[in-house]
């Protein structure tokens, strides 16, 4: 019941909440969400040991840590179309959504030729509401909460390369509900684990080569559900889901210019491919009338997807001015796309800077605006319709410290 809380909340952030694709945040810093998370290659601040813990190598040898707060907010999607193939004329809003988000990384001064990294960040999640037939049938809420502490080391191979490796633990809770004749009201959780790897490479001092991999961790939720047909409660007990965070590869390519300008590319590959079913389990059985809707395997066949992103960084007297861009595709097919994730294509830009106010403290502010594409859909699982007006914004300031 967690699992299938959880996995459901996932889905229905990717498509409501982020920038990205599915249900993962690549903004986890305010460097990050002012660059379109385009700082893979070229990560001079604390939060190189999330983006690429192979750049630890190359900072000054000192302490540096960074707290961050995020604010992220989801306009209220529309839809407009019918349902079920018995609702015409369907024009219904989701409910808006805030939310404040905190992260933290810490970057330690060399010890011989490594050094260590911690992140503690949220990588994935929000939540999407409807208060109206016929999404309410189905996606009442979708909540969902992750979080990642991510240790890393960072290894000198020589002077022009190092690598890196990290431990992913991952906490996740959510909440599904939804309201019908027949309904559901799940909550539950999971601690789950994985990895990640870095390369960095330096051919020159104003080129910058890097690559990045976070492996497929299975979120494996388990929980409480209860279910009702009408007002009479028929089961309340134990249930679970299994749903992937999907691994990730980034290549990146920076090269800063005589002007102190850097210009980052970074090719981003996501493996959704591995979001195939959507399966709940319960501890015992259910009445044979919901196993259609609460039991059997939903099916997803997700893709796996491609985002582009660009960064440009101006370096000036105490200052750093940042900006960027990021196309992303969304994973989700036509003929799986539901009230639960109206997921579309999209583009972000982005802008922001960091003010030394001195040595050893920095300040940064970002913002970045996601332009999610319209989606028109004819399937199956009964849409016949247009979502619309999915777009975000991502606003974040951040406390640095280097002692």
């Amino acid at each position: 019941m967690k699992t299938l809380l959880k996995l459901t909340t996932l889905s229905l952030i990717a498509a409501s909440a982020l920038s990205a694709g599915g249900y993962k945040i690549p903004e986890v810093s305010t460097n990050g969400a002012a660059l379109s998370a385009a700082n893979v290659a070229h990560t001079t601040s604390a939060d190189a040991a999330y983006y690429n813990p192979a750049n630890m190598i190359f900072m000054a040898d000192e302490n540096n840590l960074e707290a961050d707060l995020m604010y992220i907010g989801l306009d209220p999607v529309n839809y407009k179309g019918s349902a079920g193939g018995t609702q015409s004329g369907v024009n219904i809003n989701s409910e808006s959504e805030s939310f404040l988000i905190p992260s933290f990384n810490y970057v330690s001064p060399k010890l011989g030729n490594a050094r260590l990294g911690l992140s503690v960040v949220v990588p994935g999640g929000l939540s999407k509401r409807w208060n109206d037939s016929p999404a309410v049938d189905r996606a009442k809420e979708f909540t969902l909460e992750v979080l990642e502490i991510n240790p890393t080391v960072a290894v000198e191979v020589t002077k022009n390369l190092a690598v890196a490796f990290g431990f992913r633990m991952i906490h996740s809770r959510g909440v599904v509900k939804s309201s019908s004749s027949a309904s559901r009201d799940m909550n539950g959780d999971s601690f789950d684990a994985g990895y990640n790897l870095a390369l960095s490479y330096k051919p020159t001092k104003k080129l910058d080569i890097a690559l990045t991999y976070r492996s497929k961790v299975s979120l494996t939720e388990q929980g409480n559900a209860k279910l009702l047909i009408g007002n009479a409660k028929v089961y309340d007990g134990g249930s679970s889901v299994a749903i992937p965070l999907p691994a990730t590869f980034n290549a990146g390519l920076a090269y800063t210019f005589f002007t102190d300008t850097t210009v980052e590319v970074v090719y981003e590959r996501v493996m959704w491919s591995a979001y195939k079913t959507l399966d709940f389990g319960y501890t015992s059985s259910i009445p044979s009338i919901l196993v259609p809707n609460f039991d059997n395997a939903i099916p997803k066949n997700w893709k796996d997807t491609s985002a582009y992103r660009l960064g440009l960084t101006q370096k000036l007297d105490g200052m750093s001015l940042m900006a960027g861009m990021v196309y992303d595709n969304s994973p989700v097919p036509d003929e799986t796309l539901s009230f639960e994730l109206p997921d579309s294509n999209s583009l972000s830009v982005s802008v922001g800077g960091r003010y030394d106010i001195s040595d050893s403290i920095n300040i940064g502010m970002s913002a970045l605006y996601s332009m999610r594409d319209n989606r028109t859909v004819k399937n199956d699982a009964g849409i016949d319709g247009t979502f619309s007006n999915s777009n975000v914004l991502i606003l974040s300031a951040g406390l640095g410290y280097k002692f």
